[in-house]
């Protein structure tokens, strides 16, 4: 589902379904909220970066691999993206213990960072009070299920 938002028209007619390549050359902010299957993966690359309109700013609040890390720095270093959100990052667990006190190694992080224009959060978007509360409910709601007669309705068999 690709759609567009027209703040021009009445609220109802805001929104329209359209293909990527318009939504690529018509939006200011383009924001990723799907899943990483294997017709999103890169999503947004060298190519999808070029098609876009210069100064258009990308956040990704889905799943790290939506977007090539390189090429988006490319097309940060190149003024083609003017700004930054990323709430996943695509190599790191950087971001579930304190390392101020080292090094950073990974260079393609490093360089994101550098810049001020970007910011990098650790997948934060899942964490709102509504989030929290449906996650704990299904959780207790699988402990409950499988003490009263051992079915999981959201059972991940490996």
């Amino acid at each position: 589902m690709i759609f567009i938002r027209m703040k021009s028209l009445r609220p109802r007619e805001q929104i329209r379904y359209t293909t990527l390549d318009e939504l690529y050359g018509k939006s200011d902010i383009i924001s990723l909220h799907c899943p990483l299957t294997e017709q999103t993966r890169y999503l947004i690359n060298k190519e999808s970066i070029n098609k876009m309109k210069d100064g258009v700013m990308i956040i990704n609040t889905g799943r790290s691999q939506l977007i090539n890390t390189n090429d988006l720095i490319e097309g940060l270093k190149d003024k083609k993206v003017a700004a930054a959100g990323l709430d996943v990052y695509e190599e790191g667990d950087y971001f579930y213990e304190d390392i101020s006190d080292t090094i950073i190694d990974d260079d393609v992080l490093a360089r994101l960072l550098s810049f001020n224009n970007v910011i990098v959060t650790s997948h934060q978007a899942f964490f709102t009070q509504e989030a929290m509360q449906n996650i704990a409910e299904t959780t207790l709601q699988n402990v409950t299920d499988f003490l009263a007669d051992g079915s999981l309705e959201n059972e991940v068999i490996v």
